[in-house]
């Protein structure tokens, strides 16, 4: 049980690595910012990452994400994978990644697979093979070992073990792996932002290699991508059957900030930007939105106000709300009890969306 800095209080639900509990982030957000802080840092001096994006006046400039980097000489970016040697800045491109990947058996523990064409047979038959889940098919499930954001409760934290020292693999062999059982490809990690150029070379490659066949095109993504590249994403989705799928971490900034260390407002745009498009293929939906609960930081409250923001863009925007487990920075913190699931499953229908469901429901206690 950890006390909180600032009131006093103590709880279960309280980390010891932030210090701070909800209702003083809430209250007092400057100082609960502040006194968070230290726990970037720590997270990821503990891999060589740097604890802030550089903004070295005379750096390179790099655009791909809401951190826009400017990164100096000798120095690498906030995500990792790219640095500056002698002016140039070298890492992953369109051609080379820092990736893994591997062949998922459909339907698959996907945060669409209870929307998508290959858990369900949405769009039979111009987007799935069959007319139920897509039993026989795989995913190519592609992992990015690189983030834009640094978030405390990372589920998939390892990846951070190799976003330095990773061999960096070709957009060629990637595509090789796409064989005749393979019906979609997700991109996810990690983020995608970091290495979109890749992703995106990677999708059209492999669409031209199967052209004439189903093949969907989807990322999962905390969607701090550039707005630019946000529309290829979008368009690749579209045209292949494919969704977006937005992790919605937060809704209020400064919170999203203490769990993250980054910005909520670029998700937030990218987001109601990409929903402009959704009338243009209704089934199956082009965008999905989840949100991890973790217990004493995201209540029936902060999933009230995202549920809402969701339901005035479109109410049937499929909303997943996820079980969280301890791990990474707030390990410390029990998993998400079935109380807290239901508070927040009553609270987006109280919004208005029509389609949202409680998944890893095996996490719950």
């Amino acid at each position: 049980m950890a006390v909180c800095c600032l009131c006093g209080s103590s709880s279960t639900t309280i980390s010891k690595t932030l210090r701070v509990c909800l209702k003083c982030i809430r209250e007092d957000p400057k100082q609960a910012l502040t006194l968070t802080n230290p726990a970037h840092k720590t997270a990821r001096a503990a891999f060589g990452l740097p604890d802030k994006p550089p903004r070295d006046p005379e750096g390179i400039p790099c655009s791909l994400c809401v951190n826009e980097c400017m990164i100096p000489d000798g120095g690498i970016g906030y995500c990792g994978v790219r640095s500056n040697k002698g002016g140039r800045l070298v890492g992953v491109s369109s051609g080379q990644g820092r990736l893994s990947w591997y062949h998922d058996p459909l339907p698959t523990n996907c945060v669409a697979d209870w929307v998508c064409p290959g858990g369900t047979g949405a769009g039979y038959p111009d987007w799935a093979y069959r007319p139920g889940p897509e039993r026989g098919y795989n995913n190519l499930a592609v992992f990015f070992q690189a983030c834009s954001f640094d978030c405390l409760y990372c589920q998939n934290w390892h990846y951070r073990e190799e976003s330095l020292s990773a061999p960096l693999r070709s957009v060629q062999s990637l595509v090789a792996g796409v064989d005749p059982r393979t019906s979609c490809i997700c991109f996810f990690g990690g983020d995608p932002a970091p290495q979109l150029p890749f992703s995106l070379q990677a999708a059209r490659l492999a669409l031209d290699r199967t052209r004439g066949r189903i093949l969907r095109i989807c990322w999962e993504t905390g969607g701090a991508m550039a707005p630019e590249l946000l529309d290829e994403m979008v368009e690749m989705a579209l045209g292949s059957g494919g969704c977006i799928k937005f992790d919605l971490k937060a809704w209020d900034e400064n919170l999203h900030r203490i769990l993250t260390g980054n910005t909520n407002r670029r998700t937030l745009d990218n987001l109601r930007r990409a929903a402009a498009r959704i009338s243009e293929r209704p089934d199956p939906p082009l965008l999905v939105a989840s949100t991890l609960l973790v217990p004493g930081y995201i209540d029936a409250q902060e999933v009230e106000k995202l549920a809402g923001f969701l339901a005035a863009i479109d109410p049937d925007i499929p909303y997943s709300l996820l079980g969280f487990h301890p791990d990474f920075m707030l390990s410390d913190l029990p998993p998400t009890s079935k109380a807290q699931a239901q508070a927040c499953l009553q609270a987006t229908r109280a919004q208005g969306l029509s389609r949202v469901r409680i998944g890893n429901r095996h996490v719950l206690v």
